[in-house]
């Protein structure tokens, strides 16, 4: 019985493939990647470039017919057409990532047992070798990590590895994975039947809660702030997926109290229009699909109607960062609600409201023409680097106390804020006020209606 050692060095070392088939990328397009679900709901502690070598290495490998010593090939010309790279030091940079992958990386899985849960580290590829004279590069994987990719009768996720190579974080994949698992049980349990409507449309409209989703993106201890954590979490990486993928992606933040618990995404495919006529236009007739649709409009709705009560929009026009004829657009109106006001609440809980005034008359003052298509971003953009900046912080002992004297709020404390300005004065004219409450109220009965 050989030592646990030599066993090793006998899987890593002593390897003969009789076969070598050097994969290329010429039909990328066509090319798929197989996982078990466990492995996708696994934390991948590793970057986004490791992460894209693991994932390019598993598309090249033949469920039907699995390479008996765990061992593939890839072109080192076409890996770098993958990654899109062309410059002097690719080499060394692809042997750098190398040696990050096999000293950092690995899955942290948690797989469903009897009596609870069966917890792996696996290091995904332990062993690579390439020469500087030839093209070849070869991948060993783990043989642990193998029943993940080729044992799949059940429980299994398949993606296109051309929407993996178009995404440039490590979150964007992360996150592309997690919804392709869902959304591929809600195809399947759609034709084959199976699952109550009910959980066709929690695969169709998945939900996790803040705590798993930081888990799986690793991100435990990074990006405290919630408004950080959107950031590069949810908002980067799903613009990527929008953007690079075939899924279109929404999201919605659920509170339990004052805190967010869950995040519900609402997922659909994109149209090609060859297409229409095929899948896709079963899919539009599906149920599921037709609910979790009417459900984002109705959504925005929402949304956009308690954004015509919030103080916050009656301060942007008068700021003039909005229009009242913007006001009746109502998906601007909804992500304004949702991505920008509650920003606003937490400055407007550090500074005052009149800080937030402030504020919003020097971004409307330093405002471009180039930023007026996307009002949304950049005022979300603007908050968050005042937030971030630390000039809206103060000590318990510093924060400004209010009170009223002769009919003015005077700041009382040790320091007058930077932003206080007691002559400030409301220049939004009477006629104007009332043209406001008329397009408000009209636009209030569009949603009773």
């Amino acid at each position: 019985m050989p030592n646990s050692k030599y066993a090793k060095e006998h899987i890593y070392m002593s390897i003969i493939p009789e076969e070598k088939r050097i994969t290329k990328m010429n039909e990328i397009e066509k090319r798929k990647i197989v996982e078990h679900n466990d492995l996708i709901s696994s934390v991948a502690k590793m970057d986004k470039t490791p992460l894209k070598i693991f994932e390019l290495a598993v598309s090249c490998i033949d469920t039907d017919n699995p390479p008996q010593d765990n061992i593939i090939y890839l072109s080192k010309t076409e890996l770098f057409k993958f990654f899109d790279v062309s410059d002097s030091n690719k080499h060394s940079r692809f042997k750098k990532s190398i040696e990050v992958m096999q000293k950092q990386a690995f899955f942290e899985v948690k797989q469903a047992k009897d009596k609870g849960f069966k917890y792996e580290s696996i290091v995904p590829i332990p062993y690579v070798s390439w020469t500087d004279y030839n093209d070849e590069v070869e991948i060993l994987f783990n043989p642990f990590i193998m029943p993940y990719l080729i044992d799949l009768k059940n429980n299994f996720t398949q993606y296109a590895l051309s929407d993996i190579m178009e995404l440039n974080s490590k979150y964007s994949i992360i996150l592309y994975k997690w919804l392709s698992m869902n959304y591929n049980q809600y195809e399947h349990y759609s034709n084959k039947g199976g699952r109550r409507k009910e959980q066709l449309e929690e695969y169709f409209n998945p939900s996790i809660k803040v705590v798993e989703l930081r888990k799986i993106t690793d991100t435990v201890d990074d990006y405290k702030l919630m408004h950080q954590f959107t950031e590069w979490v949810l908002e980067k990486p799903l613009k990527e997926i929008n953007e690079h993928t075939h899924f279109n992606v929404t999201y919605e933040k659920i509170k339990k109290g004052r805190s967010i618990e869950c995040i519900q995404f609402y997922i659909s495919k994109k149209v090609k229009q060859q297409e229409l006529n095929g899948e896709y236009k079963v899919r539009e007739q599906d149920p599921a699909y037709l609910q979790g649709k009417e459900k984002r409009i109705e959504q925005e709705k929402i949304l956009s109607a308690t954004a015509m009560q919030s103080p916050y929009t009656m301060e942007l026009i008068t700021s003039t960062l909005l229009s009242p004829v913007e006001m009746t657009d109502i998906t601007l109106m909804a992500n304004l609600q949702q991505e920008v006001y509650p920003l606003y609440k937490e400055l407007e809980d550090i500074v005052g409201l009149q800080g937030v005034r402030k504020h919003l008359e020097y971004v409307a003052n330093k405002k471009l023409d180039y930023s007026k298509p996307n009002l949304v971003k950049y005022l979300k953009t603007a908050v968050m680097r005042y937030l971030d900046s630390g000039d809206t912080k103060q000590t318990e002992k510093d924060k400004t106390k209010f009170i009223k004297s002769k009919g003015k709020v005077t700041p009382v404390g040790n320091k007058t804020p930077e932003w206080y300005e007691p002559d400030y004065k409301n220049e939004t004219t009477e006629e104007q006020l009332i043209e406001m409450e008329k397009i408000k109220q009209e636009h209030l009965n569009k949603f009773k209606s």
